[in-house]
């Protein structure tokens, strides 16, 4: 046992003496790691002032350029139906077919007292062709000139009223069957065939829509519009031409609709309820892809910043407090916090007011490779590459619907 106890001493000694030397061999390959260790590539946009459109999102509803209720403007009973419903239809395309005998009837019956009247004109035009010879040729009164003349203007006069009760049964008769007042979309059959119909009821046969072109309706605060307005008079921005001004869509699932539109009008009066002010831009719809009541996202631009500053969207980050702030790389390449304030966020980038300068390098991605004070080796991100790496990726397409 003291044999083993004096082996045991002697290899803890010699553990004890080689510890350091061991512990010394490994130091300078720590340090040389140390000294190896590569800076991080991160992607940077380097800041410039350049024109951009001011662009506003603004909630909307599609509407129809024109809509028309067919009402019916004789009254009978409907023998047929000449259109399909959701079919497109043209100005004088027959829709209802109200029985049109009773109106024939009536038309024949003005025609004939129509001729009926024509012979009395002719009976009474002879007649005061005869006294008018009698009364120069002294043989009959001046009374009986004068009473012959009453009777034929009376028959005139007959003849012109017969003629108007002719024209009306005509109307009546053509009334009888019910055309498209305007091109459009015709929805719904409210009646069938065999249905009795009233002149002027308030109830309609079915309606016409015109949806293309067509319209949305969108509302902006008065409080932007002031605003803008401002803008406008400091030379923050400059006015785009009426003419030039661009009105786009946002459809319900995030896409954008293909052609752009342009902006009617701008209300002249604020809502009191809402405080806001109704614009209306108008879209070329052939396709039937904007439907009334549709609601959708209206982007108008609205003035042009000729010295705005932007940065990708994921280039803000938020700290503690709720702030926004960017990474900014130096001139010798370490990273430093820069607080911003930011405005809008248009087309994937935040315009920032505040904080930002032309030649600024800010950085855009590789956010996890280092902390604030480290040193990087930056690299200029390609927002093309980054767009296509997005649309080829499922999970971003899905975020973006």
């Amino acid at each position: 046992m003291s044999g083993l106890r004096a082996q045991s001493a002697c290899i803890a000694l010699m553990l004890a003496v080689t510890a350091p030397l061991l512990a010394g061999c490994d130091e300078p390959k720590t340090a040389t790691a140390a000294v190896q260790a590569p800076e991080p590539d991160v992607s940077v946009v380097t800041v410039k002032q350049q024109a951009r459109a001011m662009v506003r999102e603004l909630p909307g509803r599609i509407a129809p350029t024109r809509v028309s209720e067919v009402r019916p403007r004789v009254s009978g009973i409907v023998v047929n139906r000449m259109f399909h419903q959701g079919s497109e239809v043209k100005v004088g395309d027959p829709l209802y077919q109200i029985d049109p005998r009773p109106f024939e009837v009536e038309l024949q019956s003005t025609e004939a007292e129509l001729a009926r009247a024509k012979a009395v004109l002719e009976q009474n035009s002879l007649q005061a062709r005869r006294i008018a010879t009698l009364t120069n040729q002294r043989a009959t009164s001046e009374a009986e000139n004068e009473k012959a003349i009453a009777n034929l203007k009376q028959a005139e006069a007959d003849v012109q009223g017969r003629e108007a009760d002719v024209a009306r049964a005509k109307l009546n008769l053509d009334y009888a069957t019910i055309r498209a007042p305007i091109d459009g979309t015709i929805g719904a059959a409210v009646i069938s065939e065999g249905a009795l119909v009233v002149q002027n009821d308030s109830a309609s046969l079915a309606t016409i829509q015109q949806l293309d072109p067509i319209y949305a309706d969108f509302q902006q605060s008065v409080t932007e519009l002031n605003q803008l307005r401002r803008a406008f008079e400091s030379g923050d921005l400059d006015r785009i031409a009426p003419d030039a001004m661009k009105v786009r869509l946002v459809l319900d699932d995030g896409s954008i609709y293909q052609v752009a539109g342009k902006l009617l009008f701008s209300d002249a009066k604020v809502d009191a309820h809402t405080g806001q002010v109704t614009l209306r831009g108008e879209f070329p719809n052939p396709h039937r892809i904007l439907l009334p009541g549709m609601y959708v996202r209206v982007l108008i631009e609205q003035g042009i910043d000729t010295d705005a500053i932007a940065v990708p969207q994921q280039a803000i980050q938020r700290n503690g407090g709720g702030g926004s702030e960017v990474f900014v790389v130096k001139d010798d390449n370490h990273v430093a916090v820069q607080p911003v304030r930011t405005g809008s966020l248009q087309g994937g980038h935040w315009f920032v007011t505040e904080g930002l300068k032309a030649g600024d390098k800010v950085v855009v991605e590789g956010f996890q490779k280092f902390a604030a004070g480290d040193k990087v080796k930056p690299l200029a991100w390609r927002e093309v590459d980054a767009a296509a790496v997005q649309s080829d990726s499922p999970q971003t397409a899905h975020a973006g619907r």
